[in-house]
């Protein structure tokens, strides 16, 4: 009587899990794909609701700005107003409104996920408008900004890692935040 296992029992486990590990893997990371994307979406959502906080706590304007860099694409820092007039672009040139956080780049923090958006991908609202290629849609000066009331400017920042495709909205009269996600298979966008 044998106590062992034969080469070909031997080859047969391992070829089973070998083909089990093909099929299993790819969902594994995928799914760690859209998880790590899902975090940086509500990571900047915290941030947002953070710099609405600090415009109420100090009972001055407040503004999250996003600035192009090319090494990363985009690095984000918040900046508080230095003469009452709002958190502007001259002003933090000029060193009046005064930055309160180190820059921050979303790909450092969550990597594989940038600000960015998916070729081709539709409206929010039905019936508004696409985002095109831009991925910061907060006006002209690319600042989200917050008042001591908690009130803020309105738009959008879009998220988008290997496989997935997120949109951070900020709403002007409430200054809260609502993340989505979009569906590539519905083409429809549900929230987080």
């Amino acid at each position: 009587m044998s106590v062992g296992y034969s080469l070909v029992e031997l080859l047969f486990v391992l070829g089973v899990i070998a083909t089990l590990s093909t099929v299993a893997v790819p969902g594994v990371i995928a799914g760690l794909e859209h998880h790590r994307a899902a975090a940086a979406a509500r990571y900047m959502s915290a941030r947002l609701q953070r710099a609405r906080m600090e415009a109420v706590v100090r009972s001055r304007p407040v503004a999250i700005r996003f600035t192009r860099v090319a090494a990363t694409g985009y690095v984000f820092a918040v900046y508080v107003d230095g003469n009452r007039n709002g958190v502007t672009a001259a002003d933090i040139e000029r060193g009046i409104d005064q930055r309160i956080s180190a820059p921050e780049s979303i790909a450092e923090a969550f990597p594989g996920v940038e600000f960015g958006v998916m070729p081709g991908l539709p409206p929010v609202d039905p019936g508004g408008t696409p985002p095109g290629a831009d991925p910061i849609r907060l006006g002209t000066g690319d600042s989200a900004s917050f008042t001591a009331m908690g009130t803020s400017s309105s738009g959008s920042v879009y998220l988008r890692g290997r496989m997935a495709q997120y949109v951070v909205r900020l709403f002007g009269e409430t200054g809260k935040t609502r993340v989505l996600q979009f569906n590539t298979r519905t083409r429809e966008w549900k929230p987080l």
